[in-house]
């Protein structure tokens, strides 16, 4: 990251842990699996989108901006994370919903409230109609003198786990046995290409896995391939072509499709709970720890070369999905 010049407004004040998870070797009769707790952050219950907010704000502060704009669903992380920031940051949010307002529209994005934002309810528009919105507000805020910073850039906020690759890397020196391979959700692009990019540039001490959880392969690996090559442009330094990189698509764990459980999510969220006292969530991590599980299992780590799984937050969301839970013994421990 030193040779990274970018503005950056540091809220994060160490590195995340990196624990071996030794009961779930136990259950699943596997050795050296890790986690890198990317839930445990000090500001706003934690997630990977804080890593990059310290990208995002640097940005906004460096153009004085008074306020930041940011959208998603009413369980959006980085909607919650945001508002968050700014507040540590001093800065005003504005929280932008393309959801309807109603009582469960509410509840999911408390949280925000809480941290200060004003939260606005688009009604149910696509992301195309959100974005115009969004920039109709932030030209509207202009006019009455304000200096708006839209979050949400993808090569800006990718610089983040640019970091993190540095840090789990420095992290892996330090065990008897360093980590090979890592396993990521596979979404909008930004923390995959990021992390990508970060291990390209120490020479891939990481084989990457990403277990797609909202887009089918063409369409992630597109994305990422397109902010991974602007991130080399943004930044001017020179990495390996991204055909040639050890990384690998994960699809058979998506299911249904985005925000749609599955009954091998749902396990690995009782899984994690019953075992290593970790929460987490049906969009995002429970897919991916399903996909970190399985290949575990099937062989996919080779013995001998550890094996880490990014737990990249939104725990908060489990609050607002008991509706998604399909068996009916998640509470009772039954």
């Amino acid at each position: 990251m030193s040779e990274i010049k970018a503005p950056r407004f540091k809220l994060l004040e160490a590195e995340t842990p990196l624990r071996r998870l030794t009961r779930l070797e136990e259950r699943l009769d596997r050795r050296l699996l890790y986690v890198k707790r990317d839930d445990q952050m000090e500001i706003g219950m934690g997630g990977n989108k804080l890593r990059s907010l310290e990208f995002w704000l640097g940005a906004a502060i460096a153009e004085s901006a008074d306020i930041v704009l940011v959208a998603g669903g009413p369980m959006s992380n980085q909607c919650r994370l945001t508002a968050a920031a700014a507040a540590v940051a001093g800065l005003d949010c504005i929280v932008f919903h393309n959801a309807r307002e109603h009582e469960e529209s509410r509840r999911a994005s408390f949280l925000n409230g809480l941290f200060g934002a004003q939260v606005r309810f688009l009604g149910p528009v696509d992301e195309t109609r959100r974005a115009i919105m969004v920039e109709d507000a932030a030209a509207e805020l202009r006019r009455q003198g304000r200096r708006p910073y839209v979050v949400g850039d993808a090569i800006i906020g990718a610089l983040g786990y640019v970091a993190a690759a540095g840090e789990l890397h420095r992290q892996s020196r330090e065990l008897d046995h360093p980590i090979r391979h890592v396993v990521l959700p596979g979404s909008m692009g930004p923390t995959e290409a990021g992390f990508i990019f970060g291990n390209a540039l120490q020479d891939d001490p990481f084989e990457i896995h990403l277990v797609s959880v909202e887009y089918g392969q063409a369409d992630l690996a597109a994305r990422i391939a397109r902010i991974y090559g602007d991130l080399a442009a943004h930044t001017g330094l020179f990495v390996a072509d991204l055909n040639n990189l050890p990384i690998h698509y994960h699809m058979d764990y998506l299911g249904p499709g985005y925000g749609e459980p599955t009954l091998a999510s749902e396990e690995a969220i009782l899984t994690l709970a019953r075992t290593e006292g970790i929460l987490l969530e049906h969009v995002y991590t429970a897919k991916t720890f399903a996909g970190f599980i399985d290949m575990a299992l099937r062989g996919r780590f080779p013995a001998g070369e550890p094996a880490c799984v990014i737990h990249t937050g939104g725990t908060a969301s489990l609050f607002s999905q008991f509706h998604l839970f399909r068996q009916g013994i998640t509470v009772a421990g039954q």
